[in-house]
């Protein structure tokens, strides 16, 4: 039977998977009437076409059978069938098939994200030089995998924002469309404006615009910032294009690099490159990026400044009164009704104050939002009193709009608000970051928790004075927020360093130190060594050149250090061991390669230190238990490598109980070299919770895991090769949460776990193969969260077991009774 009378009959169990595929192809390209939703779903498809066809080569090696490709199979048929109803749909039932199609292309993305790597590990396939054909390429998982959080978001174009759609674009985004992507004559353009005029607002909805998408096959976005470094955008265009990282001693092999990728992508199609935020002085820079091939290559750049040389301007200018007094209605309503003469006279003093800029007028809008008349006219009235540290010319400064809305926010809220500052410009933290370093500066009591913190971030995001992101990938658990993202706007960082900057260097609270081409500011040559700084929150960057020669510095305030390198070597500076008071160390390598660390011992007996974040680094287990760090409570390895000098024999001569004995927490995310967990962490008696995502090398746990007697928080969300877990985790008994959400390679629980009676909460999305034991009927109130297909596989498999579970299913509790559904 071939492929078209199989799936004509509703099955195609005999047909070749690939051959499958294509006739679907061809009947997609023939209907017009769902584009560009049919036309995403072809584009899908073709990139799978080159997988079906090398797993139809091995079908002799494969389990057809397998939850994965039978999925794929099935997937593939719905595909052809709903593609052959096009013809016949009423134009009322469009809005239903067009949500099919969706749904169809997801499950084949989701086939290439998740479903392949498990279909790798388990036949033992090599599949990568196939896959590295997808639109985003998934390696095999013998090698380091492409990171969501990381590679994903290095030059993709930004999410629009669900909040009110911007205002006043509409023009600018046409006549944009006019001068620049449709005109064949101009390659090049820079759209400049003054700070907070919405520049990045008016790229990104160019880029997400459908007529732009789809006249380019590739649009790649990269922020470049104040410090910008040529090597880094192309090593990042690299990765994000599927290659494996790459280092260049020089810019010459950088340009090489970079006219090979672009040449390659042209192939496919036009090329549009965007350089967002491009600072003054930067000419040469951008001049790297000027490579004419046959007219398919476009750069657009935004800046506060323009260049003439690169090429044309394009003048964005802030909002007219009628587009400014729009976006500000959208963001600002009083509490109290008021009459139409007095709100529009009101709205007249707010809109003079906010001068055109968007963002000001978010950021005030926000502020007065709901809140009561007297408010607003307390607001404008301190205007004109000159309530703000600056003396405000007649058109103030886009700092000095901003200004009252710093000064409204609690002391507390603007510390947290100043600290953001300390940070690289567009940086992506981890709100986890954040909140490590709260914890210990402005959470002094003992029973404050890691929420109050959080409450701090929707605070400041709730006033637009900076935006949380969720990952989405998860539900937030009290406690971990690595599943949020934290961004602000670089005036507002400007802001916050303005705020600081208001005394001397060195008797600044915050203070920032960077190092460029191993140069150190003027501000610290022109003093004598040692150079004393009072900084309780001393930020310190370099760059790949950087060589770690150091000067002498004395930090007797210093509570948090944040460390932002991007050399393959880096000597911690010896002036660290003098920071008695340091609580918090935050380590964030920004290149392409794990930096290894050097000079680890001056970390050695510091009493204050708690807290210690490790990122993108290089680190040995004998590194850590050296420190002796007694007060030490946390410590986050983060897309860290560890190689096999992590798992050092056993070192008989150090107690871990005595050389970690106040550890309460590890958190070890995206280490795609982990393959087992060091001896060490399971003798810290002291461990409260232990988290372990998205290692997709760890296979198991070991046996000694049951020796954690305080353990109340084990997570192990996406581990996909982590096949069981130890008998041994019966013996936890103190523990209440366990997280195996997206272990897809997960099958069973110990048998005993019934005899963990303090558990009340177990995460089980994506984890339909797990088989729970009988003994889970002793576990009264167990609370289990879980997806749609997991809670159905739960229906069938719990029901004769247990009457006490509660089981929570994401978006359908209000289709199915499963909350009490025993």
């Amino acid at each position: 039977m071939n492929a078209v009378a199989d799936l004509a009959s509703g099955s195609f169990g005999g047909a070749l998977v690939s051959e499958a595929l294509k006739l679907a192809i061809a009947e997609a390209k023939k209907y017009k009437s769902f584009k560009p939703l049919s036309k995403d779903l072809v584009s899908t498809m073709t990139r799978l076409l080159p997988l079906t066809q090398k797993i139809d080569s091995l079908r002799d090696k494969l389990d057809h059978s397998s939850g994965e490709l039978h999925e794929l199979r099935d997937t593939i048929e719905q595909a052809h069938l709903l593609i052959h109803k096009f013809q016949s749909v009423r134009f009322y039932n469009k809005p239903k098939y067009a949500r099919k199609i969706e749904r169809i292309n997801k499950a084949m993305v989701k086939f290439c994200g998740i479903d392949l790597q498990l279909l790798q590990f388990r036949d033992q396939l090599d599949l990568s030089l196939v896959v590295e054909g997808l639109g985003k390429r998934m390696d095999s998982l013998s090698v380091a995998p492409a990171l969501p959080f990381f590679t994903d978001h290095l030059c993709s174009v930004p999410k629009l924002d669900k909040s009110p759609s911007p205002v006043g674009l509409d023009w600018p985004l046409m006549d944009l469309n006019k001068r620049f992507i449709d005109n064949p004559n101009v390659d090049t353009l820079v759209v400049s404006a003054p700070p907070g005029c919405g520049k990045t607002t008016l790229v990104t909805h160019l880029c997400n615009n459908a007529h732009v998408k789809r006249h380019f096959k590739h649009i790649l976005f990269n922020v470049v910032s104040s410090t910008p470094n040529f090597r880094t955008i192309v090593q990042n265009l690299l990765q994000y294009n599927g290659h494996a990282p790459q280092t260049f001693e020089n810019d010459t092999q950088a340009a090489v690099a970079l006219r090979k990728l672009l040449e390659k992508l042209i192939e496919d199609g036009p090329v549009l490159l965007v350089l967002d935020d491009v600072w003054q002085g930067a000419d040469s820079f951008l001049e790297k990026f000027r490579i004419s091939i046959l007219g398919n290559y476009k750069v657009l750049v935004t800046s506060r400044s323009e260049f003439q040389s690169f090429g044309p301007t394009y003048y964005l200018k802030p909002l007219e009164y009628e587009n400014a007094r729009a976006l500000l209605v959208q963001w600002a309503s009083p509490r109290n009704n008021a009459s139409p003469d007095e709100y529009e006279h009101l709205l007249k003093k707010i809109l003079k104050r906010c001068n055109g800029f968007p963002i000001v007028i978010e950021v005030i809008g926000r502020s007065l939002n709901g809140r009561s008349l007297n408010t607003w006219k307390g607001q404008v009235e301190s205007w004109s009193q000159g309530e703000t540290v600056l003396d405000s010319p007649p058109q103030p400064t886009v700092l000095e709009c901003l200004q009252p809305s710093f000064n409204a926010l609690e002391p507390t809220l603007q510390k947290c608000f100043m600290d953001m500052g300390c940070f690289l410009e567009d940086q992506k933290i981890r709100a986890s970051v954040l909140i490590d370093i709260w914890m210990e500066l402005y959470c002094k009591s003992r029973s404050s928790s890691s929420t109050v913190c959080m409450k701090y971030l929707e605070d400041l995001a709730s006033q637009n004075l900076l935006k949380l992101v969720p990952l989405g990938r998860n539900e937030q658990e009290e406690g971990f927020y690595n599943e949020y993202l934290v961004t602000q706007h670089d005036i507002l960082r400007e802001l916050a360093i303005h705020q600081s900057g208001l005394e001397a260097f060195l008797e600044r609270k915050r203070l920032n130190l960077e190092i460029r081409e191993a140069q150190f500011p003027d501000w610290c040559l022109n003093q004598m060594e040692p150079i004393i700084i009072n900084a309780s929150l001393l930020s310190i960057s370099t760059d790949d050149l950087f060589s770690s020669n150091w000067i002498e510095m004395e930090c007797p305030n210093v509570e948090t250090l944040i460390l932002n390198i991007s050399s393959q070597n880096f000597a911690l500076p010896s002036f660290i061991s003098g920071m008695k008071k340091l609580k918090v160390l935050i380590i964030t390598n920004h290149g392409s390669y794990p930096t290894r660390l050097t000079r680890f011992s001056c970390l050695s007996l510091l009493p204050n230190l708690k807290r210690i974040r490790l990122e993108k680094v290089s680190v040995t287990s004998l590194d850590i238990l050296h420190l002796l760090l007694v007060s030490l409570k946390k410590l986050s390895l983060v897309m860290c490598s560890f190689g096999e000098v992590f798992y050092d024999i056993e070192d008989e001569t150090i107690d871990v109980s005595r050389a970690l004995p106040s550890l309460q927490e590890i958190d070890i995310d995206y280490c795609y070299d982990l393959d087992e967990l060091p001896y060490w962490v399971c003798e810290v008696v002291s461990l409260k919770t232990l988290s372990i995502t998205n290692c997709n090398k760890l296979s198991l746990l070991p046996e000694a895991i049951g020796n954690l007697s305080s353990l109340q928080v084990l997570r192990l969300s996406s581990c996909i090769n982590l096949s069981e877990l130890p008998e041994t985790v019966e013996r936890l008994g103190q523990l209440q949460f366990l997280d195996i959400s997206h272990c897809l390679g997960l099958r069973k629980l110990p048998l005993e776990i019934g005899k963990l009676q303090k558990l009340k909460k177990m995460s089980m999305r994506k984890c339909w193969r797990c088989e729970l034991p009988d003994s889970v009927r002793s576990l009264e109130g167990l609370e289990v969260k879980c997806d749609e297909e997991t809670g159905l596989v739960l229906w069938e498999r719990l029901k004769p077991k247990m009457r006490s579970l509660r089981v929570h299913v994401e978006e359908i509790e209000h289709n199915l009774n499963l909350l009490h559904m025993f």
